[in-house]
């Protein structure tokens, strides 16, 4: 699916690259032979994944806010990149009402800057800007989303990344019509695997519970969303920059997520990872939390159909997959080991 021979030596700028999914991303593309120069701010979690695969030692590694538009145009116009993967975000919905007007400069300011300092570039550039599945208006029904469907967001976090498609857009059409550099979107559903950290994720704090031995408190096990291992979603963004380095015509917005039948409740996900790492779990719905979807499903069609791509892990190896990766660090194994171990076998199709 994705094509080793075209990344090599292909000059990769990398945003958000010392986050769960841009950590992954990093080391891949490292193993695919490109030349690759992060931005992002320094790991926010204890312990991250971009310090357990001791990424902070790569040559391509540089601290910067892309809040900061001079220091942004500085980079990219020193990188000077083939290929941009625009990965850097405040991803979190709780955080999002935490901390609107942040979600608000990172997601969308953030987004504007990057395409900002592109706008006058005369090089060949592809331009892959990642958001989200939240960003449909979500109206809570049996419903794959399509890339058609309308734009929307009820929190700070998912109205953000919407903003920041039409951002996109507003960009696409008003300085990248006529010019060497392409954009695109990308829409990923709910990804999971080994190394995240983060807050307020339900296989994190999964791990983090029998790690210590406790119960693990659910918020939301009824809320059904499309679960797919990092590694897919990441596969569809380098086969669509491929795809835009090529000249195909994809310069719009793709769904990456799983199959249909692998949309599932949380609860689903969290009784098939105590089946992995067995343990206990309680339900802490509370009806006064802060809105969440509870309902939410993509359509890829367009990525099966237009990009030839198609999901390679399904729910229960994705979830197995990032369980044994948790309980295999607790249990003292070398988590870049394991990492590179898991691309090897989801390249080579193994463990499905």
């Amino acid at each position: 699916m994705v094509n080793r021979a075209f990344w090599q030596g292909k000059k990769v700028f990398l945003t958000g690259h010392t986050g769960f999914k841009g950590s992954w991303l990093m080391l891949w593309l490292q193993q695919l032979g490109a030349d690759v120069h992060g931005m992002a701010l320094a790991p926010d979690t204890t312990p991250s994944l971009f310090d357990q695969l001791n990424l902070n030692q790569s040559t391509g590694h540089f601290i910067g806010d892309i809040r900061d538009a001079g220091l942004v145009r500085e980079r990219i116009q020193s990188v000077a990149p083939d290929i941009v993967l625009h990965l850097a975000a405040q991803p979190l919905v709780l955080r999002g009402y935490r901390e609107p007007l942040e979600t608000w400069a990172t997601n969308v300011m953030g987004t504007a800057h990057i395409l900002d300092a592109l706008k006058d570039c005369d090089r060949k550039t592809a331009v892959l800007c990642i958001t989200t599945d939240k960003v449909y208006q979500n109206r809570e029904q049996d419903h794959a989303y399509q890339e058609t469907d309308r734009l929307g967001g009820f929190d700070p976090y998912s109205a953000s990344k919407a903003a920041c498609e039409l951002t996109i857009d507003s960009y696409r059409n008003s300085y990248f019509s006529n010019s060497p550099v392409r954009i695109a979107s990308a829409r990923a559903g709910n990804v999971i695997g080994g190394g995240d950290w983060a807050e307020n994720r339900i296989l994190p704090d999964l791990a983090r519970a029998m790690a210590d031995g406790d119960t693990l408190a659910v918020r939301n096990p009824y809320a059904i969303r499309p679960w797919q291992h990092v590694l897919d979603p990441l596969a569809g963004y380098l086969v669509l920059a491929e795809a835009l380095w090529n000249g195909a015509d994809v310069t719009e917005g793709f769904n990456f997520g799983p199959d249909a039948s692998d949309q599932r409740p949380v609860r689903d996900l969290v009784e098939t990872a105590l089946s992995h790492w067995p343990g206990k779990w309680n339900d802490l719905s509370d009806p006064y939390a802060p809105h969440e979807a509870g309902r939410l499903t993509l359509s890829i069609d367009k990525a099966r159909d237009v990009l030839n791509w198609t999901p390679v892990w399904g729910f229960d190896t994705a979830v197995r997959q990032t369980i044994e990766w948790y309980r295999a660090v607790h249990g003292g194994d070398d988590p870049l080991d394991l990492t590179l171990q898991h691309i090897r076998a989801f390249e080579t199709g193994e463990g499905a």
